[in-house]
């Protein structure tokens, strides 16, 4: 990647986005909200913003929702 590339990537980063270590550090709680009711993801538009700007973190979010779903029968 050159480096035009990554600053326009970086100059259209949702100003919503938390980051990786402040979604890192609530993706517990979240997960379990979003596994109760997935409508509650638009009341956390931070997280919600980061998980789909950052691919690492949003595997890492998608490994833990997995985690904690009912087995299917």
């Amino acid at each position: 990647m050159n480096g035009q590339s990554a600053l326009d990537r970086f100059l259209q980063t949702d100003p919503q986005d938390v980051g990786c270590e402040e979604a890192m550090g609530w993706m517990h709680v979240y997960v379990e909200l979003v596994a109760a009711d997935p409508a509650t993801a638009s009341r956390y538009a931070g997280i919600a913003a980061h998980l789909r700007a950052c691919g690492p973190c949003a595997e890492d979010f998608e490994g833990l929702l997995a985690a904690i779903a009912p087995p299917a029968t």
